[in-house]
């Protein structure tokens, strides 16, 4: 019976313990995003908040795409997984020093173009990225580059990521725990 309980409560505590810490909000500002059919890039954006720190200079945050498969830098389309997708942090505030996050995007990140009633225009980069056991999405906003298109360059207004741990491996930690009381309680019926 002592066995039994033990194994319980590693089967619910195993999950508990993956959800702990299992999402970090990351917001960027300012840098450049650099446009052209072989893809996007963002250098220069600096971290202004990461988990609960906040502040004018946490870090930064770079990025590159795949080229783009469909559409172009103009007037939007879908970019090739890859590239690459880096958080840095600087030892301030409570935010680790060194790399924070480093992986590509895993999907196909969606370059959008969203244009206001006043004439200007709005662009988007939003896609899913993993690295190092970690996944997470991410969207980077150029906020109105005015009445024409994306000239190929411009300032980023601002961004988020979102960083998680897989839930497939909180799920199935579950899983195995609930299979394993389930064979001991089998083999104690067997047994009864």
């Amino acid at each position: 019976m002592r066995r039994v309980l033990l194994l319980v409560l590693l089967a619910l505590a195993l999950p508990v313990l993956t959800w702990a810490n299992s999402s970090i909000d990351v917001t960027n500002v300012g840098g450049t995003i650099t446009g052209t059919s072989a893809g996007l890039s963002l250098t220069g954006s600096v971290l202004i908040h990461y988990g609960s720190a906040i502040g004018s200079n946490l870090g930064s945050l770079t990025f590159s795409t795949g080229a783009f498969i469909s559409g172009d830098v103009m007037n939007g389309g879908t970019l090739a997984s890859g590239g690459t997708f880096t958080i840095m942090g600087n030892g301030t505030n409570g935010v680790p020093n060194g790399v924070i996050f480093s992986g590509t995007f895993t999907g196909n990140p969606v370059w959008t173009l969203t244009p206001l009633s006043d004439g200007t225009h709005i662009y988007s980069l939003s896609g899913a990225i993993a690295g190092g056991g970690t996944v997470g999405g991410t969207v980077q906003l150029t906020m109105n580059v005015g009445k024409g298109f994306f000239p190929g360059s411009a300032g980023l207004t601002s961004g988020e990521t979102n960083l998680s741990v897989p839930e497939p491996g909180t799920l199935g930690l579950l899983g195995t725990g609930l299979l394993g009381i389930g064979g001991l309680m089998r083999r104690r019926l067997k047994i009864g």
